[in-house]
Order: C-alpha cells, then sequence, then structure tokens
C-alpha cells in the first residue's frame, strides 16, 4: 500500500522527516489514503475475519538506491538508514515501537474503515489488528496498549494478535498469549530465523546443491519443515493455549498454499490457513483432504480397525 505512486512521495516526506512533528504531518495525509484501501477491504470482505498487519519492512525500502537520490540531504537519510542485515533490522514491531506514530495512523485508519463500512453497509467488519516480529512480551504489551490508546473513542470491535516468526516468539508463547487474542505463524520468516537461511541468499545458491545431493529433501521454503520449525510451531500452539485456551490460530505465507504443509497445520488444530491468492484452490483442496483423512481414519478406529 505504501508503494503506490500516489503515497510513496508522501511516505517518503514522512521518512525525510527531521522530527516527530514533521512525520506526523506526513501521516495526517497519508490517514484518508489508508482509510480508504481498508474501506475497500472491509466491503468486499463483508461478514469475513479481515486480519491486517501493520507495516513490516525496514524504511529503506521506500527510499531509492543511494546514486539514486534527489539530494544530498536524502542520500544522507539513505545512509543512516543503511543496515548490514534489514530483514533482521529496523523492521515490523521495532519500527513501530520506535516511530509509534506510524502504527497510530494505521489502527485510526482501520477503525475508521470498519466504522465507515458499518455505517454504509449494516454489517460490522471482523477485523484483527496484527503486530509483526513480536519476540518479548514487552514488546507485545506496549503495541497492544498503543493499539487500544489510538482506537479510544471508537465502537468498533477488534481483535489485537500478532505474527510468530521468531523461535523467541513460539518459546515465549504462553506469556505472550495471555494478552494476545489471536496468533499468526508467519512461516516464510519463522524458516528463516530457525534455519539461519537466507532465503534471497539460499535459492539458487547453496539451497540448490543441498537438494541436488540429498542434503535436504524439500525446499523448506517450499514445504514446511515439520521436524524443526514444525516443532516449535507446536509448543507455540501448545504453550499459548495453556494461558489463551480461547487463542485464535492461523498461518500466513506461502506454506499455506502447500498440500503437506496444510496437512501439518491441520493436525496442529489450528484454525485457518492464510496464502496468495493463486494458492488459495489448492490450499481449499488440501485442507478438505486433511479434514476427510481425519474422518477416516476416525471412522476406521470407531468401526474397529
Amino acid at each position: 500500500m505504501f508503494m503506490a505512486q500516489d503515497r510513496l512521495p508522501v511516505v517518503q516526506d514522512m521518512i525525510m522527516a527531521e522530527d516527530e512533528k514533521g512525520r506526523r504531518a506526513a501521516l495526517d495525509k497519508l490517514l484518508p489514503m489508508q482509510q480508504s484501501d481498508f474501506e475497500g477491504i472491509f466491503e468486499a470482505m463483508a461478514g469475513l475475519p479481515v486480519t491486517i498487519r501493520l507495516l513490516d519492512p525496514p524504511l529503506h525500502e521506500f527510499l531509492p538506491d543511494e546514486e539514486h537520490a534527489k539530494d544530498e540531504r536524502m542520500r544522507r537519510r539513505i545512509r543512516a538508514l543503511r543496515e548490514a542485515n534489514p530483514m533482521l533490522g529496523t523492521r515490523g514491531c521495532r519500527l513501530g515501537l520506535q516511530y509509534p506514530e506510524i502504527y497510530e495512523m494505521q489502527v485510526r485508519a482501520i477503525v475508521g474503515a470498519a466504522a465507515a463500512v458499518s455505517r454504509r453497509t449494516g454489517t460490522a467488519p471482523l477485523v484483527e489488528i496484527m503486530h509483526p516480529l513480536v519476540g518479548f512480551l514487552e514488546e507485545y504489551e506496549r503495541l497492544a496498549d498503543l493499539t487500544e490508546h489510538a482506537a479510544e473513542g471508537s465502537d468498533v470491535d477488534y481483535m489485537v494478535g500478532t505474527m510468530i516468526e521468531l523461535p523467541r516468539a513460539c518459546i515465549r508463547a504462553d506469556e505472550i498469549a495471555e494478552r494476545a487474542q489471536f496468533f499468526s505463524f508467519g512461516t516464510n520468516d519463522l524458516t528463516q530465523t530457525t534455519l539461519g537461511f537466507s532465503r534471497d541468499d539460499a535459492e539458487g545458491k547453496f539451497l540448490t546443491f543441498y537438494l541436488e545431493n540429498g542434503i535436504l529433501e524439500q525446499n523448506p521454503f517450499e514445504t514446511l519443515d515439520t521436524e524443526g520449525v514444525g516443532d516449535l510451531m507446536r509448543i507455540a500452539v501448545e504453550r499459548g493455549r495453556s494461558t489463551n485456551p480461547e487463542i485464535k490460530l492461523g498461518i500466513c505465507g506461502e506454506h499455506g498454499g502447500e498440500p503437506k504443509s496444510v496437512a501439518f497445520c491441520h493436525e496442529l488444530g489450528l484454525d485457518y490457513v492464510s496464502c496468495s491468492p493463486y494458492r488459495v484452490p489448492l490450499a481449499r483442496l488440501a485442507a478438505a483432504q486433511a479434514a476427510l483423512t481425519e474422518t477416516g481414519a476416525s471412522e476406521y478406529a470407531a468401526a474397529g480397525g
């Protein structure tokens, strides 16, 4: 959404701002754009739950390469934001905690859109606000407080939760679940952080060698590594439900459209899988097959087989 041509210059103004006042001025311009986006989504998804992940990418992704910067001021800002490993750097909730006004704007846009759609259609959207890359309870609690504060005064019902995409979040899921209303396993990043593989650097390079030489049987970014990443998910499910039996659990990422991975998610007892649009038919088929397999096994056992 932030990359659209009508708003990228405003996003860049926000990044280039010298202080919070300047950032808020740019965010005030983005607010109606974001609200319009969310209104369209809520209308299209009438009566269905909509999970919205708050801003996740590092800020440098919204600026050009240094050689294409329009002036020296922008070049200095690009250099200041440069990180050796940005996907493990200032992104996700770390960005939201450092610049809370960004997430505040997004939450206001979400609840404003939900209220507007509810008034127009008479159907209240089922809103789920998701904070990415949480690893510590204190991170989540501050973000949940921020969300509640930004939504204050609205009568929109919403849920607040987090993406589980770090091993620490899986291990400490019982703590996070005391406050979180849902978990969504971000298995793309959870695979990277668990295996220590950079997807961009692995695929087409050493991972090809691993597959060709039988070191690995499957690409873990295509088929879920159920013995490693999957065990961490199992821990998170068990510990999360131990403190919050009603917590909603799902998966987002390309694994959500791969049949073996979908079957594993069904085995874990997740409530849903989500994936890219073109994978949805395959995901639905895989989910149906997993349910039928379970039903068949149960009936077979009940019959004394």
